[in-house]
């Protein structure tokens, strides 16, 4: 395993930022990257910054002044940046007698190398993706709710159909995302050539909650799909209900109007 300098005399603060819809990393994989999948490269003073295509960095060592402006040197390279990028953080103690898990506030681990650094940054990176699509789907819980209520209450109105169809669009979007890019169910790929780093990486996701936290995203973006469904084959049903009485109309007038001619 390849060794990296990081401070170990105190925790270190690892800070994982979901910047936007996707990040190009041609340019960071040409100019000095430690390693390529995912992507290691030197940031700040004395830090280190393992960046995800999918829109995900992850800082560690950096300080608030640093990573504001390494923050702001890869919007450039950021597609759909976000105004406010969503984060999730997490204080790594080395101790090389102490079995690798949460303790206390921090977590342990027995040393800073290349594979663990990269391994924590997926996790945590991850983290942060959960979190930015667990506000998203409380956003559309809120705007789908006076909707849902006013159905209850028999009351249908046709420039629903829009809305709906921008919900079911949405809910769409991050399951794509989620399960195209982000993979948050998967295994990460170094974990193949180190296994023994797996016990690290399943107590990593038990300090995240991520199955768990990504099972009831799942729950939720299936309620949210079946609701707006379900409210926009009402509008469906309720159009056409409206269209035969339409044309049943215009047949009892065409009827009338050949009576009328005829008398």
């Amino acid at each position: 395993m390849s060794e990296i300098q990081l401070d170990t005399k105190t925790p270190l603060l690892v800070r994982a930022y979901f910047v936007g819809q996707r990040l190009n990393l041609k340019d960071f994989e040409k100019t000095g990257s430690l390693a390529v999948s995912p992507l290691v490269i030197r940031a700040g003073s004395n830090g280190y910054a393992v960046m995800f295509r999918y829109g995900a960095a992850v800082l560690f060592g950096l300080d608030d002044l640093e990573t504001q402006s390494f923050l702001a040197q890869i919007k450039e390279f950021t597609t759909a940046p976000y105004d406010t990028p969503t984060f999730e953080e997490i204080h790594i103690d080395v101790d090389s007698e102490a079995p690798e898990s949460a303790k206390a506030h921090n977590f342990s681990i027995k040393k800073w190398d290349l594979e663990r650094l990269q391994l924590i940054a997926e996790v945590v990176a991850k983290g942060a993706v959960l979190e930015h699509y667990e506000s998203s789907i409380t956003d559309i819980f809120d705007r789908i709710e006076p909707l849902a209520t006013e159905l209850q209450k028999g009351k249908v109105k046709s420039r629903w159909s829009k809305a709906l169809l921008k919900h079911i669009g949405l809910v769409l979007s991050i399951e794509r995302k989620m399960i195209a890019h982000v993979e948050i169910e998967g295994k990460p790929e170094l974990l193949w050539d180190h296994p023994e780093l797996e016990t690290l990486h399943v107590k990593l996701e038990d300090e995240f909650e991520i199955p768990e936290r990504h099972k009831g995203i799942s729950h939720k973006l299936e309620l949210i799909h079946r609701t707006a469904d379900t409210m926009f084959s009402v509008l469906q049903e309720r159009n056409t209900y409206h269209v035969e009485w339409y044309i049943v109309i215009l047949i009892v007038l065409d009827i009338v109007i050949n009576l009328i001619e005829k008398l």
